[in-house]
């Protein structure tokens, strides 16, 4: 058995292909993302994969509709990440396929809103 600190990966990226990832491989990305009420993340999206996401813990806001922990939201290739974290929030994310690059960032202050 091989074992692994998620704080040894890049961003909390432990499967893909990341230096530091658990597990390597080019099928597609995993992570375990730790967001801070209030952070201010770039609205972005994708141009060729799907984000599948799963809210542990917090509360936060995406295009205008409020998740709780145990949500599932997946945002399709062009699909703006918007989010507003009202507080600390734990997620895991899945992209699909791996795509190299693919993040296009729309919008980087949240004053702008």
């Amino acid at each position: 058995m091989k074992t692994y600190r998620i704080e040894n990966s890049i961003g909390g990226w432990y499967v893909g292909n990341f230096p530091n990832a658990a597990y390597q491989t080019k099928g597609l990305e995993v992570s375990f993302k730790i967001h801070k009420q209030g952070e201010n993340w770039d609205w972005h999206y994708h141009e060729h994969l799907d984000e599948i996401n799963l809210l542990i813990r917090g509360t936060m806001i995406i295009q205008g509709k409020k998740l709780v922990p145990g949500d599932i939201f997946i945002l399709e290739p062009l699909e703006i990440a918007d989010p507003d974290f009202l507080e600390d929030c734990e997620i895991v994310c899945v992209k699909v396929p791996n795509f190299t690059n693919d993040k296009v960032v729309v919008r980087r202050d949240r004053e702008s809103r």
